[in-house]
């Protein structure tokens, strides 16, 4: 880290306006998408005209930073109109690791490549004095990796899952448990008319928030975490009691990340893509525990499981804020040439922490982020408001 000294020059309308030696910057989105990436590009782009910075996008995430495929971001064109809306208008790409590269040789052999030294000089070549990074562990994982190669990058926190290092929030994840809490209570009506169990599954990969938040905020009457392995009878008498008190329904979130004690993760595939990407595709534990819940109970269980639909569309009125607070925040540390860190929104203040802290004790080049004892992602700690917010409302998390 380094700071570049920032400078005041007169312009012939008498104002005072700020120059940097960051002339030109590029944003790449990669990983899943999510509500309000457009909002973040938009902040950054519009922040580096108050600056006199020229801002581009690599197309595809790190798959754009290798093909060396950018586009320039235009406030008139482009890069105009992206406030509400959802996606990222530059593309992203949640399978590629240009740190260990998925190469298919004319034979039809596959082997693995460190593509990072094109990458690198893409970037020089270019002219490019910082990278923005916007996406979750794994993106921020090769961006600390870059950093390492003399890379000027600046993280921002992407994930509906919540669950970066070192941020309270992140932008996208107030709309998915939006959605979420939406969907319980189009659930709740279908299960109290048909006496029903009805299970709705969420993303998390191996955090609870969004399950969490969106059971309390939809009412529901279980939570199922990765952070407490479940026992299915726990459940089973809570539903039992609910009966007895005349409740013949009963609502269950899941994360597709929990599991029962003694067990393990629901994996609906498992990919190839190299090592250094979570290779694993959860899904399928609500279809599970409603087809386990209907044989211990006797009871009509559906499973729905929201998918993709958490992550699409328009960003709430909070993600467009908050999205843009961390936008024009990292521009303002390009500009104060704050470099290899991550933009964090702490106690809520705007921040930021090296990306050293966010990686944590992963600290191989290339290796894989996520579900690992070296991973440093954030998860609920059993002394979270929340958990005892639950418990206090008669949530049963399955313990």
């Amino acid at each position: 880290m380094y700071i570049i000294k920032t400078i005041y020059k007169e312009n012939k309308q008498g104002e005072y306006r700020m120059e940097s030696k960051v002339k030109k910057v590029a944003i790449l989105t990669n990983g899943g998408d999510a509500p309000g990436l457009n909002a973040v590009i938009r902040a950054i782009v519009k922040t580096g005209r108050t600056y006199g910075v020229e801002c581009y996008g690599f197309i595809e995430g790190y798959k754009g930073l290798l093909n060396n495929d950018y586009v320039k971001l235009d406030l008139q064109g482009n890069a105009s109109g992206l406030l509400t809306k959802g996606g990222t208008i530059i593309g992203t790409s949640n399978s590629t690791n240009v740190f260990n590269y998925k190469v298919t040789k004319e034979d039809g052999t596959v082997e693995y490549k460190d593509m990072s030294d094109i990458c690198v000089q893409n970037i020089k070549n270019a002219g490019f004095d910082c990278i923005f990074t916007l996406g979750g562990d794994g993106t921020q994982k090769s961006s600390r990796d870059f950093s390492l190669k003399g890379v000027n990058c600046i993280g921002v926190p992407k994930t509906i899952d919540n669950d970066v290092a070192h941020t309270d929030a992140t932008f996208g994840y107030n709309t998915a448990v939006s959605v979420a809490a939406e969907a319980l209570d189009r659930l709740h009506t279908t299960a109290e008319a048909h006496h029903r169990i009805m299970v709705l599954e969420v993303m998390g990969r191996y955090a609870g928030w969004l399950a969490l938040e969106s059971a309390i905020a939809g009412g529901a009457d279980v939570a199922l975490i990765p952070e407490i392995p479940y026992d299915i009878n726990k459940v089973v008498d809570k539903i039992n009691e609910r009966r007895a008190r005349g409740k013949e329904f009963t609502i269950v979130v899941t994360s597709e990340g929990a599991m029962p004690k003694d067990g393990t993760l629901t994996v609906k595939k498992t990919l190839n893509d190299g090592s250094g990407l979570d290779n694993i595709r959860l899904g399928g534990v609500g279809e599970k525990l409603a087809t386990e819940l209907e044989e211990l109970t006797g009871m009509v269980s559906r499973n729905t499981v929201l998918g993709y639909v958490q992550r699409g569309g328009t960003p709430s009125a909070f993600d467009r804020i908050l999205s843009t607070k961390y936008g024009c925040k990292a521009m303002e540390l390009a500009m104060q040439g704050i470099f290899n860190v991550l933009v964090t929104y702490k106690n809520g203040h705007m921040g930021h922490v090296s990306l050293e802290d966010v990686v944590g004790n992963n600290k191989v080049v290339g290796a894989a982020s996520g579900n690992t004892k070296e991973s440093n992602i954030r998860k609920i700690q059993m002394d979270n408001d929340l958990i005892k917010i639950a418990r206090d409302l008669g949530i049963c998390l399955g313990d």
